[in-house]
């Protein structure tokens, strides 16, 4: 990259800059920038019309809650500054009240007395005076006291009216304190009921704003489902574009080559590839799986040596091969290094260091395998599955498999493999499935192989006329003999790596397989009919539990075929009809 040039301050001519004013100035830009980020993020929940109404919705009840909350507060505490000044009236009039009637009581008590003693005197005036020298001493006693008992008198009606004022006053006091206590009850009741309601409104207003963002939640996940499947829908499309164009490009290869048979078998090719990956072919092992973008970056040069060793039709047989070998990646992507054409670099794994090289070398490997297995075309599935299984072996294993077996399978390469371990003294020898493993990737294989999977039944028809069950109870980890039909299901299942991978599980009495595979989902009853590699259960004793298991060969015409370990303590083909009381029901593996 060039050096970014910059230009020099000098005083006098170009403003200094203020250092520190222009990082107080990005310091405060920064702020700003986050601050607005945060209100977006904090609001970005209002990105539908849905989520819009929803926070609206809230916000005018919360507004409606407060409001009400604040009225009735305010009328309550209004009611109590009422009652409080009704409290402060109330006692000034009864302080009023009392001194008016202890006025009133005291001018009625003179009024009393004065009348009195101008009684007295009417009364005993006359006689007094004309009489007083001579009256006697009882009488002046008598007078005496009569003017004390009117003095009581007085005094005691002045103490009861007294009296008479105060509990009068008290009781006014008293109800006038009942009457503020029942105003202030009546406030706070009001002013609880009013925040009960108000809390209730808010709870409610929550209530509606969390259920219209609850649905606008699922709105949002049902988008993004339909967006996902249209991607997928739109990376289904883009393959089977591709497989067109790929079909396309073979088709022009061999119109070049000439030859109108090829031109025949590749129109055919490209018709039914393009239906299996446009309307699919089934599920199961079958499946066909694209090549990945690495792999796709090397078709110019795979196309380039194909053409050039002859083999144009089979661009997308070794594109299967290299995703197989590397997935597109490394030095070496068709791992051809051990190979015969490989003459610039050593011979061992990843030895080849340049990967134009190597497509030249594996395209060379390829070719040879073909001829040798005689390959008559791109749909010519069993030769294919010869020629793939010869190069991940070696070309030796095409001619001992024609001369042994007539051809490929699964069976015999299991048996090949297991040999030239032993000779080399490996602990295994080659990938006895490479065959299914490369025609994943191959377009064209969907369209031309069975359905289910014979690779459990080739291993077990391997193993017709063993008695006894040592090798497979053996295997198991037991260390005598035991009811073996379980362990050679399985014996058979681990030879096909079905245990490793979990497709079957590993079992030594029947009541535990057939649990695993209802407890997974993958169970049928005795009216099923089974394809081959399906694993089913026997009741001999009808007594609803199973006791004896085998593996399916096929069906034909409304009866079963099956391979069977322990039967008669032997392994045999037997037959049964669809629907037969014995079966107990079918375990049906994920192949």
């Amino acid at each position: 990259m060039a050096d970014i040039k910059t230009r020099d301050a000098v005083k006098g001519t170009i403003k200094t800059i203020d250092k520190a004013a222009v990082a107080s100035e990005r310091m405060k830009s920064a702020y700003a920038k986050t601050k607005d980020k945060a209100e977006q993020g904090y609001y970005a929940d209002e990105s539908s019309a849905t989520e819009y109404a929803a926070d609206r919705v809230s916000c005018a009840s919360e507004r409606v809650t407060e409001e009400g909350v604040h009225q009735f507060n305010k009328q309550g505490q209004k009611s109590i500054q009422t009652t409080q000044e009704n409290i402060g009236k109330t006692k000034d009039k009864i302080a009023d009240f009392k001194q008016k009637r202890a006025a009133k009581a005291a001018e009625q008590r003179m009024e009393r007395n004065m009348s009195e003693q101008h009684g007295l005197q009417i009364r005993h005036g006359t006689a007094s005076r004309s009489a007083a020298p001579d009256m006697p001493q009882s009488g002046k006693s008598q007078l005496i006291k009569t003017r004390q008992q009117s003095r009581k008198t007085i005094k005691t009606t002045a103490r009861n009216a007294e009296k008479a004022v105060k509990s009068t006053a008290k009781g006014s006091v008293k109800t006038a304190e009942r009457g503020v206590k029942t105003a202030q009850a009546t406030s706070k009741a009001t002013i609880k009921t009013a925040e009960q309601t108000a809390k209730a409104t808010k709870e409610a207003a929550k209530a509606s704003a969390k259920a219209a963002q609850k649905a606008a939640q699922a709105a949002k996940a049902t988008a993004k489902a339909t967006a996902e499947a249209t991607k997928t829908a739109v990376r289904a499309t883009i393959a089977a574009v591709k497989v067109i164009i790929a079909g396309t490009k073979a088709l022009i290869s061999a119109l070049i080559a000439g030859g109108w048979v090829s031109v025949v078998i590749i129109l055919i090719v490209v018709l039914l590839g393009c239906a299996v990956s446009l309307f699919g072919g089934g599920g199961g092992s079958n499946a066909y799986t694209p090549v990945s973008a690495e792999v796709e970056a090397y078709e110019p040069l795979i196309q380039k040596y194909a053409k050039q060793y002859g083999i144009p039709e089979y661009v997308e047989l070794i594109k299967a091969v290299m995703m197989q070998e590397s997935g597109g990646r490394g030095l070496d992507p068709m791992q051809a290094a051990e190979g015969s054409f490989n003459t610039r670099y050593p011979h061992e794994p990843n030895g080849i260091q340049d990967p134009e090289y190597s497509i030249q070398c594996g395209v060379q490997e390829l070719k040879a395998a073909l001829i040798s297995a005689e390959v008559e075309n791109p749909i010519d599935m069993e030769h294919i599955k010869l020629a793939l299984q010869g190069y991940n072996f070696g070309n030796g294993y095409i001619s001992w498999a024609k001369t042994n077996y007539g051809g490929y399978s699964y069976a015999n390469a299991v048996e090949f493999s297991t040999m030239q371990a032993q000779r080399l003294g490996w602990e295994s020898y080659g990938d006895t499935q490479y065959p299914a493993h490369v025609l994943r990737y191959y377009p064209y294989g969907r369209a031309f192989t069975s359905g289910g999977n014979q690779a459990i039944v080739e291993v077990a028809l391997t193993q017709l006329g063993n008695e006894g069950g040592q090798p497979y109870w053996s295997w198991y980890g037991f260390d005598g003999r035991v009811e073996w039909c379980a362990c050679f299901v399985s014996w058979c299942a681990d030879q096909c790596g079905y245990l490793d991978s979990g497709i079957v599980p590993k079992f030594a009495g029947c009541v535990d397989g057939a649990n695993w595979f209802k407890g997974n989902g993958q169970w049928q009853d005795r009216n099923y009919e089974p394809t081959a590699g399906t694993i089913i259960f026997f009741d001999w004793e009808n007594d609803g539990e199973t006791d004896h298991v085998g593996i399916v060969e096929k069906c034909e015409n409304g009866v079963v075929y099956t391979v069977e370990g322990n039967s008669g303590d032997a392994c045999r083909q037997n037959q049964y009809s669809v629907g037969n009381s014995s079966i107990y029901g079918y375990g049906i593996p994920a192949y």
